[in-house]
């Protein structure tokens, strides 16, 4: 489990981007962070996968925890070899290298080559066409196409927790609606699901728990079904009053669909 008590991060000392922040992500679950832009919801990513300090933030008080392990002292590369592996928002691949040579990137913290064959078989059961392109450059994907070898990079290090950041960011509705089904694909096969997101239809659809960052504190949190049909998040995140979308939005989550495979 991975456990946020009462986090204070600053950056320059001065900015105070998350104020008090605890939170929870059981093991086996996805749990969503919904908020507008500068709620702090990057920092929070941030935070747990050791890359604060590479953007000049700090932690003033509180602490994040991963099992019995306290994640403050942790390098990025101390993190991932933990389980804990991030997708960053705006994909980040590498636009010069081959399809396959981003996946080995991914999967190089291991030195066991089954595991990294078996995760490389996985992420092409879930990714075909990453397969069909392996030979082609990271730049000449499309958009949605670079989100999967993103995902599929990360998965290459077999994390125990994913962090998603913003991966729907950009995309054209049915490749999002595809995302959702990956996440909870990815997430069925025992991958915990940590997903920052503005798309709260998508998010929440996918999600069991969600929190609710607002300037930099939550201020929702529970079920994420229950908190679709709050008139707050309705209002604030959905873009309507009523609930008929939400009622289709929680029919589709429930049903328990298998993925159509992401085709882009």
């Amino acid at each position: 489990m991975l456990s946020i008590d009462s986090l204070h991060v600053t950056y320059g000392g001065a900015v105070q981007a998350v104020r008090g922040v605890s939170m929870e992500v059981p093991d086996g679950k996805v749990v969503a962070v919904l908020g507008s832009n500068g709620a702090g919801k990057t920092t929070l990513l941030r935070t747990i996968s050791g890359t604060l300090r590479l953007h000049r933030g700090r932690v003033e008080s509180g602490s994040v925890r991963f099992g019995e392990t306290d994640l403050g002292s942790r390098d990025p590369a101390q993190t991932v070899r933990m389980g804990l592996v991030q997708v960053p928002e705006g994909r980040r691949i590498f636009g010069r290298l081959t399809v396959e040579e981003n996946l080995r990137a991914g999967g190089m913290g291991s030195k066991d080559k089954a595991a990294k064959a078996k995760a490389q078989d996985r992420v092409y059961e879930l990714f075909p066409v990453l397969k069909e392109r392996s030979a082609q450059r990271g730049a000449l994907l499309s958009g949605g196409e670079q989100q999967m070898l993103a995902i599929g990079r990360a998965l290459m290090a077999s994390p125990k927790l994913l962090l998603l950041d913003e991966p729907s960011l950009g995309l054209a509705p049915r490749i999002i609606g595809q995302i959702g089904e990956v996440i909870a694909e990815i997430n069925r096969q025992g991958t915990s699901v940590l997903l920052v997101e503005q798309n709260a239809t998508m998010a929440l659809g996918v999600a069991d728990l969600a929190y609710v960052l607002d300037v930099g504190e939550v201020s929702l949190s529970g079920n994420a079904r229950e908190l679709a049909q709050t008139d707050e998040v309705q209002r604030l995140y959905l873009g309507h009053d009523g609930d008929g979308d939400e009622a289709h939005m929680r029919t589709r989550a429930a049903s328990g669909k298998r993925l159509s495979r992401w085709t882009a």
